[in-house]
């Protein structure tokens, strides 16, 4: 496993996609027991996923905006596995599984209500975890509105076919205005954070005054500049017009 003080903020993106064919995912593993990390590491890249795998929560917290899953235990040498559920559930929608020894019914419920998306106590069947970890990620993209249309009062957005309409009138976008509108669109109570948007819409690979370029130009196509709301110092959330 990688360890700690190998890693600093942000070198934990992961480039390399999965195995041609399979549907691998870009998941971080957060383990302090460095066999069972290796373990389940390497069945996981068996698998077609790409792995990073940390043992201390300190470090998943400055790694978590670059993956697609997080998959951690809740016994950590630096930091409670419940704190770091709940600073990641603070700034991120990530999918998030516990796989822990801690198995208690208090301890399921504690989990969940951190912001955990599930929750598995060991020991359990790799089968298991993979078929926990293809129902969480379903959900996900059920929830990001692929495949359908989102409804926010006068604003209609048809995800398939990537049209916007705003009482009735077709709003011309760009992709990327569209991703960023669909992106806000899809989690409506929720502020999603700068970084997050960069990694998803733009793949991490701009600056931050893109975010706020595209913004802007989304604003004015949607007719009014309360469609798209600044919570400073933290990101943007959908708004009403």
């Amino acid at each position: 496993m990688t360890q700690t003080s190998e890693f600093l903020p942000g070198s934990l993106l992961l480039n390399q996609r999965a195995v041609p064919g399979t549907a691998g995912w870009r998941i971080l593993l957060v383990e302090g027991d460095a066999s069972e990390a290796g373990a389940l590491e390497e069945a996981l890249r068996r698998h077609g996923h790409e792995v990073a795998a940390v043992d201390r929560g300190s470090v998943a917290l400055a790694a978590h905006e670059s993956v697609d899953l997080v998959l951690t235990e809740l016994e950590l040498p630096d930091l409670d596995g419940l704190e770091v559920c709940k600073a990641i559930r603070a700034v991120s929608c990530v999918p998030l599984i516990v796989v822990t020894v801690r198995g208690s019914e208090l301890d399921r419920v504690l989990g969940l209500q951190a912001g955990a998306d599930d929750y598995l106590v060991k020991p359990y069947g790799f089968r298991e975890l993979m078929a926990r970890i293809d129902a969480v990620m379903r959900r996900v993209r059920n929830q990001n509105g692929q495949g359908r249309a989102i409804d926010h009062g006068p604003l209609h957005i048809d995800v398939k076919s990537r049209e916007v309409c705003v009482d009735g009138h077709g709003v011309d976008l760009t992709r990327k205005e569209f991703d960023l509108l669909c992106l806000l669109a899809s989690h409506p109570d929720t502020v999603i954070p700068r970084k997050r948007l960069l990694q998803q819409v733009w793949g991490d690979s701009w600056s931050r005054r893109t975010v706020d370029t595209h913004v802007s130009s989304l604003r004015r196509k949607l007719g009014d500049s309360r469609w798209v709301v600044t919570v400073r110092g933290v990101g943007f959330r959908l708004g009403h017009a």
